[in-house]
């Protein structure tokens, strides 16, 4: 089997590299010439010609434009990027007869309301961000080409930025922070959806019927204060020296973006874990475990 992974150096990408390298030959790129190759996903024809070059057995698809409030401006880029470049790769996934793996998010929803959200539900996004995932989204069940389609949400992964070393650096600075608190969803680490996507590829080799869109986040639910109040409080267990004495919980309204945030972040996972006989685990485990990681260094 052969696996085309594009975004090899993102959060997501970095896990991907080792939870697929077991399953076969792994080719793996990013907009950085490596081996001979580069694919930077806003050059549709050289994206086309390099899948007709590796003629791919999974493409999958951890690249993206990920940039929320630029993307109110950058509405081309992030057309193309997320968008567009997910229509090549489906054209090239059929017509090769493979599948394509690709990611999505909770911003294809309106982020009203407290109910998770499940796979049927009515999209309708609240910033450039969301549209352009949603553009992706459509493009390739259009296609016909067999797919995964996985929406997760809160990503972090223990490589690169993430909310928890946002939280930790300003807490080492300043004795009074203002989070968000009506926003809630589930902190997702990259790690564990690498995992379920090896998982998944093994299983619809076997199973195709599996394809199709589902929903992938931890367990449980969380708002970015209390997400704060955790990463703080398992800091300072953990002997970390830290000025921050207060984590005063505010409204979305009181930090105006260019593009809006969704307040429910909530994803409905269950026919993910029926479908492939999955149990997820609750966002603090995976939390717990960057914090280790990252506290450790």
């Amino acid at each position: 089997m052969r696996i085309l992974l594009l975004g090899k150096n993102g959060q997501l990408g970095w896990e991907l590299q080792r939870s697929l390298s077991p399953l076969g030959e792994l080719i793996a790129v990013d907009r950085h010439v490596s081996d001979g190759l580069c694919v930077d996903l806003t050059d549709l024809e050289v994206l086309r010609a390099t899948i007709k070059r590796i003629k791919p057995d999974f493409i999958v698809n951890a690249a993206a434009y990920t940039a929320v409030d630029n993307a109110e401006t950058e509405t081309k880029l992030a057309d193309c990027v997320n968008g567009q470049a997910c229509q090549v790769m489906a054209e090239e996934a059929l017509a090769l007869g493979g599948w394509l793996i690709h990611y999505s998010t909770d911003y294809v929803f309106n982020g009203q309301g407290s109910t998770p959200w499940r796979e049927a539900d009515v999209v309708g996004p609240l910033n450039h961000y969301g549209v352009s995932k949603l553009a992706g989204e459509q493009a390739i069940i259009a296609s016909g080409c067999k797919h995964l389609l996985f929406r997760t949400s809160w990503g972090y992964g223990t490589r690169g930025k993430n909310f928890a070393k946002t939280m930790l650096r300003l807490a080492r600075k300043h004795e009074t922070l203002r989070v968000v608190s009506d926003q809630v969803g589930a902190p997702t680490g990259a790690d564990l959806i690498a995992d379920v996507t090896s998982l998944a590829i093994r299983q619809v080799q076997l199973r195709p019927e599996l394809a199709g869109l589902y929903h992938l986040a931890a367990s449980g639910e969380v708002s970015w204060h209390d997400y704060a109040r955790y990463v703080i409080d398992f800091a300072q267990a953990n002997g970390e020296q830290l000025a921050v004495k207060t984590i005063q919980p505010v409204e979305t309204i009181a930090y105006p973006t260019p593009a809006r945030r969704p307040l429910n972040s909530r994803l409905n996972t269950q026919k993910l874990r029926d479908n492939f006989s999955l149990h997820l685990p609750d966002w603090q485990s995976g939390v717990t475990r960057m914090l280790r990681e990252v506290l450790n260094k």
